[in-house]
């Protein structure tokens, strides 16, 4: 499932079909797609399309990866309440570019995830179904 909007911001969901909260996940993050019109919205089958995590290890569901340009802004797994995941969109739409490429360099693990390529591709050119 792909929402083809500008490449501003990204969000990525890794997931998996056999995964029941995952499939309970996905009507609402499609939801959020039509609510965030500015917002790419990219749901990635981590069996499906194993090749297009690269060394990335998923463990649990769902994760989520937040993207605004080039800067990686969260990474990791949310508990599946729609409401926490378009908070933090609403918070990261209230940063100017400056203040989300600070924020995005502001700490060890943050800073880690800028320098990891396959995080840094994902969502990008390809599109996901």
């Amino acid at each position: 499932m792909e929402h083809q909007a500008p490449e501003e911001f990204v969000v990525v969901c890794l997931c998996a079909q056999w995964c029941g909260t995952c499939r309970d996940y996905m009507a609402g993050f499609t939801g959020l797609a039509v609510e965030f019109p500015g917002v790419r919205f990219l749901w990635l089958d981590i069996e499906e399309q194993a090749d297009d995590l690269g060394d990335l290890d998923v463990e649990n569901f769902p994760t989520l990866l937040i993207r605004r340009s080039d800067s990686v802004l969260f990474f990791g797994t949310m508990l599946p309440h729609l409401s926490y995941l378009r908070r933090l969109i609403e918070t990261f739409q209230e940063q100017t570019p400056e203040q989300s490429r600070d924020y995005a360099w502001s700490n060890p693990e943050r800073r880690n995830w800028q320098e990891n390529t396959d995080l840094l591709r994902l969502g990008r050119g390809k599109v996901f179904a």
